[in-house]
């Protein structure tokens, strides 16, 4: 501790004897640095605050029908590209700065000062934005955010328009397209519906199942041919070898038509026998109906035999019989005719079988991309429609709404510079300087101040020292040199209040 308090001290008699030095250099320095601030360009902050509402009764009313333009990443956009490079030349132009500009370089130079000096503030919580900026000239500060809040009101209004309009202008070209294809495609149906109208299936229908129900008619068809030729036979077989029974058998006596009808019913149960069980219902109900047959034939047998009439039984079961085979054989031609006709058109199927299933995957590969494409060319109109709607909509005034908190205004008082900070940084290198030169000066023209430093400096051993004795006239002259030091110093520090003082009144 105490060799760092005596090279203190030693440090201060240094700087002591060359005090003058020090005092000439703060003074210097002091005089030329606040010069330099006093001629510093005043500085002046010309803001605005703008509200932006982006809440909007529209945006319910409209949800559904259309696309709700994003207002908040709209304005975010707007505020993060205001101070881009084409909207700075346009304040340029807007505020007549660039007919200043004398060659190429000049009017970058301009463009990147401004781009510097221009600060948007805000907040997305609150919507608030503040646009500021700086200049010597206060009108010219005040234009400059005019043009700046009239770029960012614009911006924010026609950007969202005319994206609209180009969406608008590519879904009317895919449109045309779209119609172009459709056109096509109901042409080439048609004329492929011409070229294969025989082969061409049924609405809903394929070859296969078309197919498969004429082979099912054509198996039907059969099967009744079948029971009516096997009917007609049994009524030939009645009447070729008819014998009238006696009396006592009357209730034997042959009924066509019930045994026509029994006869009928027996094949079909004979067929539904080698598909179903005795207790399937089709089985149960043909016996029912057989067994109620049997016993209509038996009543009206024994009707005939009461009536005691020995031709009762006869002719009028001829006559009967002959009837009932004329329907019959009626019948089987008719099923003849219906047998051919599927059996022909089962040929004609068949010689097709190559043909027609290739030309229904024609047929649907064609319906497949027409109905594409008038699907895509439908959902292309609503989006016209709607993307329309879109752009109108984002021009309307209601969904997004500006208002100026404080409109830009030539400021009277500067902002800038900050004078008294500036005063007191020179104030302080003043005496940094005047310090630091003094100490220069004693190791540029070193002296011994004390027996300690000349003993470490020549290693010579020091027997004593000799004290000064001043005489009166001497001591006189330290003390108005000692004055006039304080003098200077407190002139210096007089000085530095004043111009504070001036600076503050000023301000003020």
């Amino acid at each position: 501790m105490a060799e760092i308090l005596a090279l203190l001290l030693t440090f201060l008699k240094a700087i002591g004897k060359y005090r003058w030095y020090a005092v000439a250099i703060a003074w210097l320095v002091a005089v030329i640095g606040w010069a330099v601030v006093y001629r510093l360009p005043n500085d002046y902050q010309a803001s605005a605050r703008v509200y932006v509402d982006t809440q909007s009764i529209l945006k319910p009313l409209m949800s559904g029908m259309t696309t709700t333009p994003n207002v908040e990443q709209q304005v975010m956009f707007m505020r993060r590209t205001l101070i881009s490079r084409p909207n700075v030349e346009r304040v340029l132009r807007m505020v007549d700065l660039d007919i200043k500009a004398k060659d190429g370089k000049e009017h970058e130079r301009q463009v990147d000062e401004l781009m510097g000096a221009i600060k948007v503030i805000g907040t997305e919580r609150d919507d608030i934005y503040t646009i500021s900026y700086n200049n010597e000239n206060p009108k010219l500060g005040k234009d400059v955010v005019q043009s700046l809040l009239t770029i960012f009101v614009e911006g924010s209004f026609g950007g969202k328009k005319q994206d609209s309009e180009k969406a608008v202008q590519f879904i009317d070209d895919q449109i045309k397209m779209y119609e172009e294809r459709l056109a096509a495609g109901e042409n080439a149906l048609k004329e492929f519906k011409i070229r294969h109208m025989g082969l061409l299936p049924r609405q809903g229908t394929d070859y296969s199942s078309n197919l498969g129900d004429l082979s099912e008619k054509l198996n039907q068809a059969r099967l009744e041919l079948l029971e009516a030729e096997q009917a007609r036979n049994a009524i030939k077989r009645q009447i070729a070898g008819e014998d009238m029974a006696p009396a006592a058998d009357a209730t034997n006596i042959a009924n066509p038509e019930i045994d026509g009808r029994i006869s009928t019913l027996e094949k079909q149960l004979d067929s539904l026998r080698m598909q179903y069980t005795e207790e399937h219902p089709d089985i149960v109900s043909s016996k029912r109906l057989i067994a109620n047959l049997q016993q209509r034939k038996k009543d009206e047998a024994k009707k005939a035999a009461k009536s005691g009439d020995p031709g009762a039984g006869y002719s009028p079961m001829l006559q009967q019989m002959n009837v009932a085979l004329s329907v019959e054989e009626a019948r089987v031609a008719s099923l003849k005719a219906r047998v051919g006709e599927y059996s022909a058109r089962m040929d004609r199927m068949r010689s097709q079988s190559t043909a027609a299933p290739e030309v229904e995957a024609q047929l649907a590969q064609l319906n497949r991309d027409y109905s594409i494409n008038k699907e895509n060319y439908e959902k292309l109109v609503q989006r016209r429609e709607a993307a329309k709607l879109s752009g109108d909509l984002s021009s309307a005034t209601d969904m997004m709404s500006f208002r100026v908190i404080d409109p830009p205004i030539v400021p009277q008082t500067p902002t800038g510079p900050n004078r008294a900070r500036f005063y007191s940084i020179v104030f302080v290198a003043a005496l940094l300087a005047g310090l630091g030169g003094a100490f220069l000066m004693s190791q540029v023209r070193p002296t011994f101040l004390s027996q300690h430093s000349l003993r470490e400096v020549t290693g010579v051993p020091i027997l004593g020292t000799i004290g000064m004795n001043w005489t009166e006239q001497q001591r006189s002259s330290r003390r108005r040199r000692l004055y006039a030091f304080g003098l200077a110093v407190a002139s210096l520090l007089t000085a530095f209040g004043g111009v504070i003082t001036v600076t503050l009144l000023r301000a003020a």
